[in-house]
């Protein structure tokens, strides 16, 4: 049973989806706006508000935190160093999740998330 598990499972082991979360937040960072799957977009929202909050909260514990969590190094002090400004009046919904056309392989539901 998952009862209550927030993340859904997409149909990955544990560790590839790890990874596959890492990789679109880390991404979704760095570019503002990817195009994936609806339920895949949905999963990674919020580990992109966690990590915009970690952000501004700016203490070192968070950015270790950060620099554990996403790819990119350089990334992670763009994102200190501009999430004050950005989002400092803002509790939460730093991204917005857009549907589009279906995928024409597999007629999967596609979705833009981008950062606010």
């Amino acid at each position: 049973m998952r009862h209550r598990r927030r993340v859904p499972q997409l149909g990955k082991p544990a560790d590839q989806r790890r990874a596959l979360l890492r990789a679109l937040t880390t991404e979704l960072i760095r570019h503002g706006r990817i195009t994936t799957t609806k339920v895949r977009a949905k999963a990674v929202r919020s580990e992109a508000e966690r990590m915009i909050t970690l952000a501004k909260d700016g203490s070192l514990a968070a950015r270790r935190e950060v620099l554990g969590y996403l790819y990119d190094k350089q990334l992670v002090h763009a994102l200190f160093e501009g999430a004050k400004e950005r989002y400092g009046d803002r509790n939460g919904g730093y991204t917005r999740i857009q549907r589009t056309v279906s995928r024409r392989g597999d007629n999967a539901e596609m979705a833009i998330i981008e950062l606010t």
